[in-house]
Parts: structure tokens; sequence; C-alpha cells
């Protein structure tokens, strides 16, 4: 099962679409793999002995501060996906999995940071049992204070960056994407 529940046009999305838009790639990264920490809690819960999506987050960071090559981190990204796959009828893990890949490949192009977003939600959604409504806005909520708090903290963490990572000469591509969706 692959039915995700939440897109670029979701409503309840846009205020976090538009802050998303304006940040850097490295508040992005930072975000994404912050954000994806509890969601991947959704995963372990079902899946404990799975550790494919945990290992593609230590990826995705080791990738991000230069101290492993893409080939590798693409690897490992690819095997959380693998593991999402691998949950078929179980769509609360299965969604949870698909997020923390997202969450991952943040560090290869800021398009895949709302990834995280569109299945975290749909994670959130299948393993409450209560109203959804409730719940996307306390998650979309918690998305979009999560990203404040990294636009405020990133500037003054003092990291090793990929140098990829440290071109701020470069347009942020969620941006990108929405104006060509717009023209198109």
């Amino acid at each position: 099962m692959r039915k995700i529940l939440f897109t670029r046009q979701s409503e309840c999305l846009q205020p976090l679409r538009q802050l998303v838009e304006q940040q850097n790639h490295r508040t992005l990264v930072l975000w994404a793999l912050d954000c994806a920490v509890p969601i991947l809690g959704l995963f372990e819960q079902q899946f404990s002995n799975d550790m494919r999506p945990r290992q593609a987050l230590a990826a995705a960071w080791d990738w991000a501060q230069g101290k492993i090559k893409m080939p590798v981190a693409k690897k490992a990204i690819h095997l959380a996906h693998n593991a999402a796959t691998e949950a078929e009828g179980v769509p609360t893990a299965q969604a949870a999995a698909r997020a923390v890949g997202h969450a991952a490949a943040t560090v290869h192009v800021e398009t895949h940071a709302l990834g995280i977003v569109f299945y975290g939600l749909t994670a959130f959604v299948y393993a409450c049992a209560k109203e959804s409504d409730s719940v996307v806005n306390t998650a979309c909520d918690w998305f979009y204070q999560r990203l404040l708090y990294w636009q405020a903290a990133s500037p003054g963490l003092d990291i090793t960056w990929a140098p990829f990572l440290l071109r701020d000469d470069v347009p942020n591509k969620e941006l990108l994407l929405r104006k060509k969706l717009e023209t198109n």
C-alpha cells in the first residue's frame, strides 16, 4: 500500500510549504532529520528489529557532514524505502519508513523535505484512533514550530558541513518547484 493522504496542494500544509521555501538547505536538513526521529518510532513499534530506516538517518547525517559520499547514503535511503515496501499491510509503519527515507533524502535536495510531512502526517493519521483533523492540526503545528526552531538555531551551530551544503548562492528547490508548477 502506498496511499499517501497529503500533497503539496493540501490546504493545511500551505503555511508550512511557504516557510520551507524560505529556508536554506542546511536548515531543512536539520529540520528533516530532527522531525524524523519520532516518526521513526512509529515504524519501530511494529518492526523493532528492522534497522534500515534508522541506518538511513545515520547515513544522511554522515553525508551532510561530508563523512560519506552520496552512493553510500543513497543505498541506505533506498533500503529505508525497501523497509516501507516490505511493511505492506501495516500502513502506519509503511508511511513512517517512507517519511524517514524522505527526511534522509533531504540532504540530496530540498524538495524531499516535504516528503517527511506528507508521509509523516499519513503515519500519524493511520496511528490514531480518534478524529484525524485534530491529529493533523497538531502535527502540522509541530512541523511548523520545529522549522521555526531550526531557522533560528541553525546559523549559530558549529557543524562541519559537506561542501555542497555550504553553497548559499543556490536557490531553494522547493520554491523553484512551486514557481514551475504555477506557470504550467
